[in-house]
């Protein structure tokens, strides 16, 4: 016989790949990087990625945003192209040079329910302008009343985003507060995603304001997390068959005890 035994308490396998779920800060460590720099930040990608995709038929860009904390490297892909936004019944989303966005039949300062809305550059937005533009708020801080657009919001639409790769050095002190959750595909495969519906600030912190937007008819985040929200190690529900119970035994009253 040979037995090489261990204590029970000692580890001697691997445990797995441990997965993350909840609110965290995370700061931006890289956008739209190349094979070498994503080496540089830990991930080990074997092919030059690709930054544009072919959805539903209609080509798109990828805004590809690499972030990472203490616990975790991950990444979320905002996809923009040069068509503009519309609602599902055909009403245009507008813009401002403030982060403000509303679909409106009509221009917001035309619009007399809108008298809270600023006119300076106001504009059709472009697809998914919106989002780049709420995370790029929550990331930089931008107090709420104060200018947030890019210069060169066109070419970015088209693919050329120089503009937001200098944010990740400008902005190398700042973090943001993201929804993490994870998904499994078809394949098996387990990964994280990100919560691109809403983006927070480090300060002061809002999870109130996720569970908000979590709970809007078109805010659900479609992965596992901890419904509290709090930021951890992600342990899934584990799904087991169960046999079925034994019949319950009835003794009717005509029925022999002894």
């Amino acid at each position: 016989m040979a037995i090489k035994s261990n204590d029970s308490a000692t580890s001697v396998v691997g445990g797995g790949l441990t997965y993350y779920s909840g609110l965290a800060s995370f700061n931006v460590v890289a956008v739209n990087p190349t094979l070498e720099e994503l080496h540089a930040i830990g991930v080990n990608f074997k092919t030059e990625p690709s930054y544009e995709v072919n959805f539903g038929g209609d080509e798109y860009n990828k805004i590809t945003f690499w972030v990472q904390n203490d616990d975790l490297t991950t990444s979320f892909d905002i996809l923009v192209n040069t068509e503009k936004k519309v609602s599902s019944n055909g009403k245009p989303l507008w813009i401002n040079n403030y982060g403000q966005s509303s679909y409106s039949d009509v221009t917001p300062v035309e619009n007399p329910n809108m008298s809270w809305w600023k006119e300076a550059g106001t504009r059709h937005a472009y697809t998914n302008e919106d989002v780049l533009i709420n995370f790029v708020q929550a990331w930089a801080n931008v107090a709420s009343g104060d200018e947030v657009y890019f210069d060169s919001m066109d070419k970015i639409a088209a693919g050329d985003i120089a503009e937001i790769k200098a944010l990740v050095n400008s902005l190398v002190g700042n973090s943001v507060l993201l929804l993490i959750g994870t998904k499994t595909s078809d394949a098996g495969k387990t990964y994280q995603t990100v919560y691109t519906k809403f983006f927070g600030r480090v300060t002061p912190q809002r999870p109130d304001l996720f569970a908000k937007k979590l709970n809007d008819e078109w805010g659900a985040f479609k992965a596992d997390y901890a419904s509290n929200l709090e930021w951890g190690p992600y342990t899934p529900e584990v799904s087991t068959v169960q046999p079925d119970p034994a019949p319950e035994m009835v003794l009717e009253e005509s029925e022999d005890w002894d």
